[in-house]
């Protein structure tokens, strides 16, 4: 890599190999930056993802079906248990994200760059999971929010979680406050930063016992970005991989 990044864990298995440039990676640079808000929104509404998250939406979009498969070969089916905030808001003309860089004192996903959120509490939906856990997190206050759309849930490789990403907007600049228990950084970058094909790069992993439909050898895409001093990859890449298609490409890999 390009600089020293913090230390993360990384299952990364022994027969991986190098997968695809970025999908947005032919699109001029003139496309890849001046990423107001408008056109966020408007690239949601194209694709049916601007709105509330509808009834039924259940599947990962690199795994397919929620399911992972145990030794029996016997399909476990996972609902979604955790909702993410995706906060967006607009400066100079680019949309920027809030993202944290969690705790290295965490049970699991120590040191890990995510959206703030969290397990859900009882009968919580994932958005107001996703706006009590980013209100614990980082302080974020839940008034300043508004709800703007989602995208499609992504199933975690480590812990198993099947995570919905909820989309919101906040009007200007948040004023954040990391809780030190839980977060050790929060910070945010443009999607412009993000769009960068040089921050970017994929990985094909094969797990065993995991079956992936639709693939010849089982192997599913890994998505890493470098970017603000730190190294996204996994559940919360795969949301801005997600999210960078729809904007860039028009496509949210349905």
């Amino acid at each position: 890599m390009s600089r020293p990044v913090p230390p993360q864990v990384i299952p990364r298995p022994a027969t991986w190999r190098p997968g695809d440039p970025a999908p947005w990676g032919d699109v001029p640079e003139s496309r890849r930056t001046g990423i107001g808000l408008d056109r966020v929104l408007d690239a949601l509404e194209l694709v049916g993802q601007r709105g509330p998250v509808p009834g039924g939406v259940g599947s990962d979009r690199v795994l397919g079906p929620a399911i992972l498969v145990n030794e029996s070969n016997a399909p476990v089916v996972r609902h979604v248990n955790a909702g993410v905030l995706a906060v967006m808001w607009e400066e100079q003309g680019e949309t920027r994200l809030v993202l944290t860089r969690r705790s290295s004192a965490m049970r699991t996903h120590k040191g890990e760059i995510s959206f703030p959120g969290g397990r859900l509490d009882g009968e919580e939906d994932p958005a107001a999971a996703a706006l009590r856990e980013a209100h614990e997190e980082v302080a974020l206050d839940p008034a300043l929010v508004e709800l703007v759309g989602w995208i499609h849930p992504v199933l975690t490789m480590v812990s198993g979680s099947l995570i919905m990403p909820v989309l919101a907007t906040v009007a200007t600049r948040p004023h954040l406050v990391a809780s030190p228990h839980e977060v050790e950084r929060a910070f945010d970058v443009s999607l412009a930063e993000l769009a960068d094909p040089e921050i970017f790069h994929e990985e094909r992993w094969s797990i065993a016992g995991r079956v992936i439909p639709g693939t010849a050898d089982n192997s599913f895409a890994v998505w890493f970005f470098e970017v603000a001093g730190e190294m996204i990859w996994g559940a919360t890449a795969r949301m801005i991989h997600e999210l960078l298609s729809i904007v860039l490409t028009g496509d949210s890999g349905r």
